[in-house]
């Protein structure tokens, strides 16, 4: 039996689990692939990160504390 193919222009995800300076989490966050890696390594992720929390902050108008970590999540 054969798998199914992914439809074209869709993107593939990595993803992450995150730790606030103030003990929250967020897990599984997903940031496309192709800004995982490459020269900036975790700066380009830790950056699409806090973009995130800014365009959720704008909506929900409750601020998230700065990223502490972040890690991959487990099972990719």
């Amino acid at each position: 039996m054969r798998g199914r193919k992914k439809p074209h222009g869709t993107e593939n995800f990595i993803l992450f689990d995150v730790v606030y300076q103030d003990g929250t989490r967020s897990s599984r966050r997903r940031i496309p692939s192709t800004h995982v890696g490459g020269l900036d390594g975790d700066k380009a992720v830790a950056a699409l990160i806090e973009e995130q929390d800014r365009k959720i902050a704008e909506m929900s108008g409750v601020r998230r504390s700065p990223v502490k970590t972040f890690v991959r999540s487990s099972g990719q």
